[in-house]
C-alpha cells in the first residue's frame, strides 16, 4: 500500500534548465565584476585580477562551447520542448544512481557559487571601509 498522500509520478530530467546556467553565469559574472570594483585599487593588483578574469572566462565559456557543439550534433533528432523552470523545479533530476527533487538540486549548484560571490562582495565592503576609515 502506498503511503504517500500526493502522487509521486513525476516527470525526471537529466540536464539542468538553461535558466540554472544563465544564473550561475551571472553569479560568476558577479564575482570577477566585484573583485575588479572592490580590489582594484593598486597596479599590482590588476595583472593578477586580469589572470583571475581570463579563468573565469574559459571555466564559463568550455562548458557553453560544448553545449552547442552537442546540441548541433544531436539537432537531427527530434527535439522535445524545453520545460519551463517551474515545471523542471516541480520534478525530479536524476544524479548518477539517485533522483533529487529539481529546487533541491538548482540549490546544490547554485548555492557555492552565490557564498563565493556575495561572500567576496562582503568582504570587499568591509575592505572599502576599512581602508577608507585608516586614511582618514
Amino acid at each position: 500500500m502506498n503511503k504517500d498522500l500526493v502522487s509521486r509520478n513525476r516527470p525526471a530530467f537529466d540536464e539542468l534548465h538553461p535558466k540554472i546556467y544563465g544564473a550561475a553565469v551571472g553569479l560568476v559574472a558577479w564575482f570577477a565584476l566585484m573583485a575588479w570594483v572592490l580590489f582594484d585599487r593598486s597596479s599590482d593588483i590588476s595583472l593578477l585580477l586580469a589572470f583571475v578574469s581570463l579563468l573565469f572566462l574559459v571555466a564559463a565559456g568550455i562548458p557553453w562551447i560544448l553545449s552547442r557543439v552537442w546540441r548541433r550534433q544531436v539537432s537531427d533528432e527530434p527535439h522535445l520542448q524545453q520545460p519551463s523552470l517551474h515545471d523542471w523545479e516541480a520534478g525530479d533530476f536524476k544524479v548518477w544512481g539517485a533522483t533529487l527533487h529539481g529546487t533541491d538540486a538548482a540549490i546544490d549548484v547554485l548555492l557555492p557559487l552565490m557564498a563565493v560571490s556575495f561572500g567576496l562582495t562582503a568582504i570587499g565592503i568591509v575592505f572599502v571601509i576599512v581602508r577608507a576609515a585608516a586614511l582618514s
